[in-house]
């Protein structure tokens, strides 16, 4: 018992760390260089290495009270730096995933549904493109003709990196999530929002641990784009953490997008294979491959019914 406590304290001791620490010590860092360096000076590297001499020479020469209150301070002011960034995490991922953008201020509904709409244009000729290629290969191999596949490959990933179904939301991570719902609607009859959380408790441990991680995978992509908002803070004073911004946000741009690639991939891959499980202990049973028809009385079955507004 002992030896997990040990185990348990010290994987938590390691999160804590990297996940509030580190960051934030790396912050207050940058935040020490630009009080220092200023706009000015802002590449004077051997001033600040001045600086920092300076700083270590009077915290050594500290008594041992003083080096540990100032390190407690160094410490909680880092984590506190990480605590707001991890708080404003919350609201940029559900500005990246867009789920409910339709219910947005009216200005920020707005500039989201001319990206929707311009994002549905270009799919929608993409699409057209594609289809055109598929049909022209088939005429061609009717007539014993086999065409080159690299062109309709490209358009294909041409479409794909808009959106793989009629894109729906502003952003392509956030479409991504929601083509998973609008193909398992189109195939299976299934509303996820309404399945998934009652697919959830019957999921083995492995599927639920394998979905668990690449959901924190998608966390923390989208938590590493927030810490560009400090950064666009120091900018004010010292223009070389524009580079650090730039670096954040496209670190997380690219991480996002695989990430919610990745977590759609296994959401939908989880539904596919254990959603018969789930109609089985729910009495709906059916014989041979789980069907459409299943699949909507199972939507049917779990969805809740409308309140009575005339009690």
């Amino acid at each position: 018992m002992n030896s997990f406590l040990q185990q348990l304290a010290k994987k938590f001791a390691d999160q804590w760390f990297s996940l509030l620490i580190l960051p934030g010590a790396m912050y207050l860092a940058v935040a020490g260089a630009a009080a220092v360096l200023r706009q000015r000076q802002a590449l004077d590297v051997p001033r600040l290495v001045q600086h920092i001499s300076h700083w270590a020479s009077t915290a050594a020469n500290a008594h041992l009270g003083g080096q540990i209150i100032l390190l407690i301070a160094v410490l909680a002011a880092a984590a506190g730096v990480s605590m707001v960034v991890q708080m404003l995490a919350v609201p940029m991922q559900r500005l990246v995933l867009s789920a409910d953008w339709r219910l947005w201020p009216a200005p920020l509904r707005w500039c989201a549904n001319k990206l929707v709409e311009r994002r549905k244009r270009n799919w929608r000729a993409a699409a057209r493109r594609y289809d055109a290629l598929l049909s022209q290969a088939a005429a061609n191999l009717a007539n014993g003709v086999q065409s080159d596949p690299i062109p309709r490959e490209t358009a294909y990933r041409a479409m794909a990196a808009i959106g793989t179904e009629l894109p729906d939301r502003p952003t392509w991570s956030g479409d991504r999530m929601q083509s998973t719902a609008s193909r398992l609607d189109r195939d299976l009859q299934l509303d996820l929002g309404v399945v998934w959380p009652h697919l959830w408790l019957v999921l083995p441990e492995s599927a639920r641990t394998e979905i668990s991680e690449v959901r924190k995978a998608l966390d923390r992509a989208t938590a590493l784009g927030t810490w560009a908002l400090p950064y666009a803070v120091i900018v004010v004073w010292w223009w070389p953490a524009a580079l650090i911004c730039v670096a954040l946000v496209l670190s997380s741009w690219w991480r996002t997008r695989q990430a919610a690639q990745a977590y759609a991939e296994v959401l939908e891959a989880a539904v596919r294979v254990h959603v018969a499980d789930l109609a089985s202990r729910l009495g709906l049973a059916a014989t041979g491959p789980f069907s459409a028809a299943v699949g909507g009385r199972l939507t049917d079955q779990l969805t809740p019914r409308r309140p009575n507004y005339q009690a």
